[in-house]
């Protein structure tokens, strides 16, 4: 018999998560939505990706991912941060059967904590994000 148990761990229980496409693949460029002083982000690695073999791991709206500031201030630049997906070009498909899709990908800074980098975001988030992200959507001016 297995001596290992099933026990949630401290971490907690991953929340259920409706399924979005993911459309922004690692290597992708995306906006900066919050005051932080960075324009431009490029995605190195998307937290919590399971794939398949030879496939690019890709993140949808609400996911947590590791960033490389490409545009910015010369403190920021070629540094690496956490940040939390707000925004998709692709659209994605709420529980009622609407579509919603943005005019941008974007990407909000957040500290290793989970805390915003910024203190405003520019913008509207996808209310995928602000569900996950509760200090996010305290920060955020429109959520759709």
């Amino acid at each position: 018999m297995s001596t290992k148990s099933r026990a949630v761990s401290a971490r907690g229980v991953q929340e259920f998560k409706l399924y979005i496409t993911r459309a922004i693949p690692v290597g992708a460029v995306v906006n900066c939505a919050d005051n932080s002083g960075a324009k431009s982000l490029k995605v190195i690695m998307v937290k919590g990706w399971k794939g398949r073999l030879s496939r690019l791991p890709a993140a949808s709206v609400g996911d947590q991912i590791k960033v490389i500031v490409k545009k910015g201030p010369p403190e920021m630049r070629k540094q690496t941060y956490d940040a939390v997906l707000v925004r998709q070009k692709y659209p994605v498909r709420r529980s009622n059967g609407n579509r919603i899709m943005f005019e941008d990908n974007a990407a909000v800074i957040i500290t290793p904590e989970g805390e915003m980098k910024g203190t405003d975001v520019k913008g509207p988030i996808a209310s995928e994000a602000a569900e996950r992200w509760p200090r996010l959507a305290n920060v955020a001016s429109m959520i759709v």
